[in-house]
């Protein structure tokens, strides 16, 4: 006799769900315990006259009692962040399961309240890990959008409050690029962009926004004698649209969008279903003009889109000057 494969699946699944429950039954009441910790200095240091004092004092204390018997997880430095964990999140019921202790020592870095609250809600709709939380705040996403948007609508999209009404809401201008390994002082030629991004797939529809799936890579359209390859293809299920992307390493010229205008126009009249939105285009390129692309395109454009790429994650001044650019013009 031979043991039932689905069997041996369906019991195989069952001994992973139950490890995975258990870890993160495990995480969440190390989460709680170190909000009581918390809790419990910030309360106690409340109580001191002069409570600067007090609260390292009573830091210092609790670490040198504490450190030999329970470990590392109890120095100096661990507590305060215990104490600035429960003074961001005061009430209890707001700690979201959905987060693991990774999760929460990254937020509570973050000041700004909305930018923070727009983290948590990327986090949950979107599942990422730690990992990909630390990469996302890392790269500034929250400051990219806000190049072509205001707090108030970037954390609306975020938490679901409202749809995505045109593409800006999601496009990030410019795009960071960093997880293709590629030197940024290096020449590239377009189809070894193209063939890192494909290789990082997963990653790069991350670093494009929400509601992304892939289509197409080097899409052929034959227009009577002449073919034609279109970079790359996908469908945003939030703007119910195609997206044209095509990949330029040169400084972007007005011929380079009206190629794209052209890629668009075809999707448009040939691929597109009467239900769905017009197709938006991206021009992903090593630089540009914006008022080549401002009076390349029609003054009234939202379908046609110049994001320039980044091979490195930006520092927040850097960012912090093209907002000024941008709200200046």
């Amino acid at each position: 006799m031979e043991l039932n494969p689905q069997v041996l699946q369906q019991v195989q699944s069952v001994i992973h769900q139950a490890r995975e429950n258990a870890v993160r039954a495990v995480d969440t009441q190390r989460v709680r315990m170190y909000w009581e910790i918390g809790r419990i200095i910030f309360e106690e240091e409340q109580k001191g006259q002069q409570r600067a004092a007090y609260g390292e004092f009573l830091i210092r204390s609790l670490s040198r009692e504490l450190k030999p018997a329970f470990g590392s997880g109890f120095s100096t430095r661990q507590l305060h962040l215990y104490r600035q964990f429960y003074k961001v999140y005061p009430i209890v019921n707001a700690l979201r399961s959905q987060f693991n202790w990774t999760h929460f020592r990254i937020f509570i870095r973050i000041e700004n309240q909305s930018k923070r609250e727009f983290y948590m809600a990327e986090t949950i709709k979107n599942c990422w890990t730690a990992r990909q939380l630390e990469r996302q705040v890392g790269s500034q996403l929250y400051e990219r959008l806000l190049l072509s948007n205001n707090p108030e609508e970037v954390l609306a999209v975020a938490k679901n409050l409202k749809a995505p009404e045109n593409a800006t809401e999601i496009i990030k201008d410019p795009m960071v690029l960093e997880f293709l390994g590629l030197k940024r002082e290096s020449t590239y030629y377009e189809k070894d962009l193209e063939h890192a991004i494909i290789t990082n797939l997963q990653e790069f529809m991350l670093e494009m926004g929400n509601g992304f799936s892939f289509v197409a890579r080097q899409r052929r359209i034959l227009l009577e004698s002449d073919e034609f390859f279109i970079d790359l293809v996908f469908y945003n299920r939030l703007l119910r649209c195609f997206v044209i992307m095509e990949i330029k390493t040169h400084k972007l010229t007005h011929e380079d969008l009206g190629q794209l205008q052209m890629y668009v126009n075809y999707y448009d009249r040939k691929e597109k279903l009467s239900e769905e939105n017009p197709t938006i285009g991206i021009l992903l390129c090593a630089d540009k003009n914006n008022a080549v692309v401002q009076y390349s395109l029609p003054e009234n454009n939202n379908r046609i889109y110049a994001s320039q790429y980044q091979l490195y994650l930006p520092t927040e001044q850097q960012l912090l000057t093209e907002m000024r650019k941008n709200w200046s013009r």
